[in-house]
């Protein structure tokens, strides 16, 4: 026949070697990671092999986006492994977040639940809050502020003090004076174990 509209497939022995000059459906994987990339048509030649990293058997497609297909290391066959690539884990010791790039199971310090404060422990299955833990800095910080604070309150009462002491001070400085002293006797006395609701004395609203 002069002509004809069919492709002329081949088919291989059980050495895997092509029995004919041909054409043949193929199914490439990565040669370095074996993961699935295409189907393909490829051309044969008798007695000669596939190329690298194609496959006459059809891989089964997978449902979740977060498994990908890859060629078994004996290329035997194709199996489905865990796709966490572009997505955020986190260490389990240290909390400190990075960006899964290799396939398959997450290693074991790794987990892609997030921790919501920088004071949560793995437990083995999800992270529970150390509230001894923050409970403790939240009364560092806030003894740091009201610390701070005071050195504020002090900075302003010193000088109005001089001015008393010397009998320089004007009516207007006495006042400011003793609002200085209460706002700085209110700091004191501020009870900053009820970390969760602490009320913060107002400054003196004067310019002194």
């Amino acid at each position: 026949m002069k002509y004809t509209t069919n492709i002329k497939t081949t088919e291989f022995n059980e050495n895997g070697f092509a029995t004919a000059n041909g054409w043949v459906k193929v199914y490439r994987a990565n040669t370095e990671t074996g993961e699935y990339i295409c189907a393909d048509m490829e051309r044969t030649v008798i007695g000669v092999s596939l190329s690298a990293g194609a496959y006459l058997d059809e891989p089964e497609l997978p449902k979740s986006e977060d498994i990908a297909i890859c060629r078994h290391r004996d290329g035997q066959l194709w199996l489905h492994v865990p796709d966490y690539r572009g997505k955020t884990a986190y260490h389990i010791s240290t909390r400190e977040p990075r960006v899964i790039q290799q396939l398959g199971q997450l290693p074991p310090e790794l987990t892609l639940l997030k921790p919501k404060t920088e004071f949560d422990v793995w437990n083995g299955r999800k992270w529970l809050t150390d509230i001894v833990a923050q409970k403790a800095k939240k009364m560092e910080l806030a003894e740091t502020k009201r610390a701070q604070l005071r050195q504020q309150a002090e900075a302003k009462i010193t000088p109005l003090q001089y001015a008393v002491e010397m009998a320089l001070a004007t009516e207007d400085e006495k006042r400011v004076l003793i609002d200085w002293k209460k706002y700085l006797v209110a700091l004191s006395r501020l009870d900053i174990s009820a970390i969760t609701d602490i009320t913060w004395p107002e400054k003196p609203n004067v310019a002194a």
